[in-house]
């Protein structure tokens, strides 16, 4: 069953307030509400459900309108459940006609409604914010002709990895696995196993590397004893094995890695999508773990700022320059507009492309001559590094929660989207203030 359009009755209640009477309706998050057509998302949304009668769905208005606010003030599933019970610009924007002293959901149905709409529903966000901008002369039809492309690294929420923390985890996680299934352990190594972990970490901080690589040897002499215990106990019963196969697969991988290994690694049991991606600079983090995220913004100085037009997580860790022919038809499916002109760093050199039409890629330290008007542009090409800056610290793009792949690429839409909601409500305060102001100035210029 699709969800029920949210639509104002304009009716009153004696025992409950209006929250229109309750507001400012010209604060900058009503009119961003007003502005926004809740129509096409909700269309655009609805696809994901079928006609089967079933259980009714949450409103589709309410469902974005929370996700957006997530984003754009940088608060969790928890923390916004909590402040929408008491915020009545929240409820107003997120369709509700009368303030409500609870919540119409349960927290849980926000991620339910994530993964159910995934990426390619949740880029009607993005596209939404940039009709807004269009609308409200925050950003130019021509500005999305002209685009920055440059690439960064979305963590993820693990700990950092090393072999002796991912061999004891693995062994823990078994031993948790057969006590819930009832196959009894010989041993569980529960206290010699995390004696030795401390002793690895202790010998390795004191540089003592034949003690700590003792003692590493002996975390996989635990793990490979839990693995093969396991493995004869479920031997013959298909239905034990089938559960515990896909863990005991994963700690058999953490045991026969090694550390000089080409190919893909486990780097986090809970989340094994997780890739280690270099990024080839002296830093205070020459590794980040996470995924690969292409981030687009606009070329050109908007009079509402820099917009994000299309960021997309590129699982794979793929050289940036091979990303193009997945980006630019991602950017141009966002902003039913064509790129001309796309300006990047040097890891785009010998990028992918498309030739379908005359895209001119522009990247640092190219032989070719260019002119003085490239030139200049060419100096823009660091104005997407704040851009990616804000995503990170302001819109939840540094440190990802949300779980898989799908996750990864749900979290990269959503933090783009917040922020250029964030930078529309920014532009509608200017808009309000300055208007506030001419006509201050016209009261106390006019005669009395």
């Amino acid at each position: 069953m699709r969800p029920r359009p949210t639509r104002q009755t304009g009716q009153s209640d004696m025992f409950c307030a209006r929250l229109d009477q309750i507001i400012n309706l010209d604060h900058e998050l009503p009119r961003l509400a007003r502005l926004i057509n809740w129509d096409f998302i909700e269309d655009r949304c609805g696809e994901a459900y079928s006609d089967v009668v079933g259980h009714p769905p949450l409103p589709t208005r309410l469902m974005a309108g929370l996700a957006i606010l997530k984003h754009i003030y940088d608060l969790s599933d928890e923390a916004l459940c909590a402040r929408w019970v008491e915020n009545p610009y929240f409820q107003y924007f997120c369709g509700e006609e009368f303030f409500r002293h609870d919540l119409p959901f349960d927290r849980s149905s926000m991620t339910r409604w994530r993964q159910r709409m995934g990426e390619d529903r949740l880029n009607a966000l993005v596209q939404e914010s940039l009709a807004v901008a269009l609308k409200t002369k925050a950003l130019k039809p021509a500005d999305l002709t002209e685009v920055i492309v440059d690439t960064t690294v979305q963590e993820k929420a693990v700990m950092f990895p090393t072999d002796a923390k991912l061999l004891n985890r693995a062994r823990v996680r078994l031993v948790r696995l057969a006590r819930e299934t009832g196959i009894p352990l010989r041993q569980s190594y529960v206290r010699v196993g995390k004696w030795a972990l401390i002793q690895h970490q202790r010998y390795a901080h004191a540089k003592q590397f034949k003690r700590s690589g003792r003692a590493l040897r002996r975390l996989k002499t635990y793990l490979g004893r839990t693995i093969r215990y396991i493995e004869r106990k479920i031997k013959g019963q298909a239905e034990l094995s089938a559960y515990l196969r896909p863990e005991l697969f994963k700690a058999g991988r953490v045991l026969a890695q090694k550390q000089p290994q080409r190919g893909k690694k486990i780097y986090s049991l809970h989340a094994p999508e997780v890739e280690c991606i270099g990024k080839g600079k002296a830093a205070h983090k020459p590794y980040e773990f996470g995924v690969k995220v292409s981030v687009a913004t606009t070329l050109k100085p908007s009079a509402g700022g820099q917009f994000v037009l299309n960021a997309k997580a590129l699982p794979g860790a793929p050289y940036d320059g091979h990303t193009l022919a997945t980006v630019i038809p991602a950017i141009e499916a966002t902003t039913g507009a064509e790129i001309m002109r796309i300006i990047a760093d040097a890891g785009y050199r010998g990028g992918n492309a498309p030739k379908t039409h005359a895209i001119r890629v522009y990247t640092a330290g190219q032989k070719r001559r260019m002119t003085p008007a490239i030139k200049r542009l060419m100096r823009r090409r660091s104005a997407v590094e704040p851009v990616i800056g804000h995503l990170k610290s302001d819109h939840r793009m540094n440190r990802n929660h949300l779980a898989g792949t799908a996750g990864d690429a749900v979290n990269a839409v959503l933090a783009a989207a917040g922020y250029n909601f964030r930078r529309l409500l920014a532009w509608l305060a200017l808009w309000l203030a300055l208007l506030a102001h001419t006509l201050r100035a016209r009261n106390e210029t006019s005669p009395a």
